[in-house]
């Protein structure tokens, strides 16, 4: 075995993790391709050891679920015309298709699975524990808002009284144009004057 076939880092094994019915697995084709072995020899060796491959470490993907691997990985485009639904493992499935497959490649690249596995929970341990102090701090902020809610709404209105200022009486308006300042003068009247 070549030295650089052997060596995989971790976060090319992470992007083969996906999250399907709310748990972190692996697809079967992706297995095998890490394990150095064929899809159609992992999944005939899980058959002959099926009582090892209890249902919290392997299931197969319903069609719907299947289409969606499909349209969300481009690497998996060849599954779509594949009449078969694909087995998908789970951190412990993948351990035990390592232990039946007994290849020292196998048995190597469980180590980079398990790894794999492991640095995806604790980054979604922290991502919940970033949401929970996100969610904190918001709540926090609202009872904040509703405190100074009144002094904002108060000050709001005040500003948008002096952009647009409502029409109150003032001091009467000089007017306009051209005005007679006699105010007994008769000006074309016709008369006896």
């Amino acid at each position: 075995m070549n030295k650089k076939q052997s060596l995989i880092p971790v976060e090319q094994v992470e992007e083969t993790i996906m999250l399907i019915r709310g748990q972190k697995v692996i697809l079967d084709s992706d297995l095998a391709r890490l394990y150095g072995t064929t899809t159609k020899r992992l999944n005939e060796q899980v058959r002959r050891n099926r009582e090892r491959f209890p249902e919290d470490f392997m299931f197969r993907l319903m069609k719907d679920e299947k289409a969606e691997v499909v349209a969300n990985c481009d690497h998996l485009s060849m599954l779509k015309f594949s009449p078969a639904l694909p087995f998908v493992f789970t951190e412990h499935g993948a351990i035990m298709a390592a232990n039946v497959l007994n290849s020292p490649r196998a048995v190597q690249m469980s180590v980079f699975v398990v790894r794999a596995f492991v640095r995806m929970r604790s980054i979604m341990r922290n991502k919940g524990e970033l949401a929970w102090r996100l969610s904190m701090l918001e709540k926090e902020l609202k009872e904040r808002l509703d405190v100074h809610e009144s002094a904002i709404v108060s000050i709001l209105q005040r500003i948008m009284d002096i952009v647009d200022p409502p029409n109150l009486p003032g001091p009467p308006r000089k007017t306009i144009g051209f005005q007679i300042k006699e105010p007994n003068a008769k000006y074309g009247k016709k008369g006896k004057e």
